[in-house]
């Protein structure tokens, strides 16, 4: 029996472990523009004799009667709207609503609500993060190009970029058919996958951009959580060890 709670308190010390990663990542990126936080998701192991339709040869009637601890399943991203704010800068671009950036480096197609652009030696629009190697697309699919010796671009609503108040493009703003098919890259963008696009109908700001959407005191307050958790299970396991050896010894005397 103290077996079976040790490798429930060490799948607990699993759990929130990998808490604190996803709320570590969380907080390291707090003032990352367009940042949609992370969250663990965890759900109930199902016991083999229950996953087995057909019966385990070796179930327990006491054991079966039992919870299978918890596993970790893979983190989800919370997609909610983050707070705009006003920069001033002319190539920054905040979303307000549903969407996503489109953005291409090589064969490489992403997804971002990052709306910190700036322009490259040929005039392409680009984000800034990254080393400037991904570039903006417009609606069309095309890179977003400004054109040289015209004034500072302006971002309307809809997306149209204009230079001296004539059209040089329009930003693409896109959503996902299917949520559940965008999968995280790296820190701050998602990729399609196998799933595809439609256009959304966010609303775009210039000068403006999209901050995170992770609450900090929330996520101080999860981590000082999840450590205590894991500190409780970990008192658990020596707990039980203790009691294994206990057990052992006193059996050893009685034999």
């Amino acid at each position: 029996m103290s077996t079976y709670g040790l490798w429930l308190s060490t799948a607990g010390m699993q759990l929130n472990d990998h808490r604190q990663n996803v709320l570590a990542n969380n907080m390291a990126n707090a003032q990352t523009h367009g940042y949609k936080h992370d969250y663990a998701v965890v759900a109930q192991r199902v016991l083999a004799s229950r996953g087995d339709a057909a019966g385990m040869p070796f179930a327990h009637p006491v054991f079966d009667g039992m919870s299978g601890g918890l596993s970790v399943k893979q983190s989800l991203s919370d997609f909610s709207q983050g707070p705009l704010e006003q920069t001033g800068g002319s190539l920054d671009v905040a979303i307000e609503g549903g969407g996503f950036f489109t953005v291409q480096a090589g064969d490489q197609v992403r997804y971002t609500r990052d709306g910190s652009f700036a322009r490259n030696a040929a005039g392409e629009i680009v984000l800034a993060a990254d080393g400037g190697r991904w570039r903006v697309l417009s609606e069309d699919g095309d890179p977003l190009v400004l054109e040289s010796g015209k004034g500072a671009p302006e971002v309307s609503g809809d997306g149209t970029i204009r230079q001296d108040g004539a059209a040089v493009g329009k930003v693409g703003l896109v959503q996902p058919a299917d949520p559940g098919q965008f999968r995280k890259v790296g820190s701050n963008m998602f990729e399609a996958g196998d799933g595809k696009v439609e256009p959304a109908n966010g609303v775009l700001h210039g000068q403006a951009l999209e901050g995170s959407n992770f609450d900090v005191m929330a996520g101080l307050a999860q981590m000082i959580e999840a450590s205590r958790a894991y500190q409780f299970n970990a008192t658990m396991v020596q707990f039980q060890d203790n009691l294994t050896g206990l057990a052992i010894s006193r059996v050893g005397r009685l034999t």
